[in-house]
């Protein structure tokens, strides 16, 4: 009994026990345990701080920390400005740090960490690897990028924001605080667009927790907030709009005409337009049918039928008689037309300065235009609603799943708020049926 309390005490002290240990201890018997004995009190007055001291799986905070832990926050949890940092030594001694959003995560947190070096020393779980944001955006370009429709947009925006500030991050150091530091660089960006990065990067932490088993856990963070629909979006406004926009196109060339007109009298995204065949446009039955993208399915993965309105039809037919090619649209060599095209941006930007209309300057020194390609879209759906089109046929031409994304456009019917202009009173329930006169200023 005495020798069983005497190796469960030494066992407790134990930096880590090691597989050669415990052969030599089942075999050797009563001097097997002795000279296991001898080899710990050896292996414990050589262990530094570094060597995975015992107190890591019961005590996770420092002395120091100790100290500056507030007064009824839990233990091994201190306050960070006002977030909440735990401490805690991993499997290899190693001193390791997070920070948390509130005192519950973090105290589930800590005690995650801690079960989990139990589990590692235990020989119960296996150690996870040393593994860098680098590691993952490489895994991520090899093994993924290829089976997503949204591939290059993955490229993009792993090499141009998420790499340039994650990349040499290792994954168990991340926390929210590197979150909130990449939205401050990037506030010039739309909420939209930074949402769409840290949905991508939210993703890819995923897959390293639960696929690669990289990570054990990774910390919460937020992205922008977005509304379900938005009344904002930037479009042509009017009939006049529309005419002086398609008459700098023209101006600009056929493609561009051909293209744009298209754009703003379907309501087609930019990939589905390069995707566009001549068998896909049916001038009797006056339809379009959209099956494809450039890239491969349209964005819902189903296919829809637009009706050929009457503006857009003699545009088309003028254009197909002088390209005969399979390909409706195509650029300059004859190729695909991606999104990330020429005519798509740089063309598009010469005809809205051309057409003079307004753009403005951000206080990072971008210019914002008057409008982006996508917003020919937009237009399309604005007009259609705007002109009494019906929303549920404008859902199916657009290709929205949900009812909710193309009430986003309600607002514009012209009877949207037919007989709510009288609902709180008469035109003279505030002056008294006296006429006000109004004079302009001198």
């Amino acid at each position: 009994m005495l020798l069983e309390r005497g190796l469960g005490q030494r066992w407790a002290k134990a930096p880590r026990i090691i597989p050669a240990d415990l052969a030599h201890l089942s075999a050797g018997g009563g001097v097997g345990l002795l000279a296991y004995e001898a080899n710990m009190d050896k292996r414990n007055e050589n262990t530094t701080e570094t060597a995975a001291p015992a107190e890591a799986t019961t005590s996770a905070t420092p002395p120091k920390a100790k100290k500056q832990r507030r007064r009824g926050l839990p233990k091994g949890v201190i306050a960070h400005g006002d977030k909440f940092r735990i401490r805690w030594f991993d499997h290899a001694g190693r001193r390791q740090s997070e920070v948390f959003a509130t005192v519950k995560q973090a105290e589930r947190g800590l005690r995650e960490r801690l079960n989990n070096v139990n589990d590692i020393r235990a020989g119960l779980r296996r150690a996870l690897p040393e593994k860098s944001f680098d590691d993952l955006f490489d895994y991520w370009l090899e093994k993924r990028v290829q089976q997503k429709r949204s591939g290059a947009d993955d490229t993009s925006i792993i090499k141009k924001h998420l790499r340039p500030s994650f990349g040499g991050l290792r994954l168990r150091d991340f926390t929210a605080e590197h979150v909130d530091d990449f939205r401050e660089e990037r506030d010039d960006l739309s909420d939209k667009t930074v949402h769409n990065h840290l949905t991508l990067l939210r993703t890819m932490l995923g897959v390293a927790r639960d696929e690669l088993q990289w990570i054990a856990s990774f910390a919460k963070f937020k992205k922008p907030k977005l509304r379900v629909f938005e009344t904002d979006f930037r479009y042509l406004r009017n009939d006049e709009e529309v005419a002086r926009f398609l008459a700098a196109a023209r101006a600009e060339g056929p493609l561009a005409f051909a293209l744009y007109a298209t754009a703003i009298y379907t309501g087609m995204r930019a990939g589905e337009l390069g995707g566009l065949r001549r068998g896909d446009i049916d001038f009797e039955k006056k339809l379009i049918v959209v099956q494809r993208s450039v890239d491969g399915l349209t964005k819902s993965g189903d296919v829809r039928y637009v009706p050929l309105l009457a503006p857009l039809a003699p545009v088309l037919r003028q254009w197909l008689l002088q390209n005969p090619s399979e390909q409706v649209f195509f650029n300059r060599d004859g190729g695909d037309l991606r999104p990330s095209g020429r005519i798509y941006q740089e063309v598009l930007h010469r005809v809205l300065d051309a057409a003079k209309f307004p753009s403005t300057t951000r206080s990072s020194g971008t210019v914002k235009r008057y409008i982006r390609f996508h917003d020919l879209r937009h237009t399309f759906a604005s007009h259609w609603v705007m002109k009494g089109g019906d929303l549920f046929r404008l859902q199916k031409i657009l290709g929205h799943a949900s009812p909710v994304m193309t009430q986003r456009y309600a607002h514009l019917a012209p009877t949207a708020f037919a007989g709510d202009h009288d609902r709180l009173g008469g035109a003279d329930s505030l002056t008294g049926g006296v006429v006000l006169h109004l004079r302009a200023r001198k």
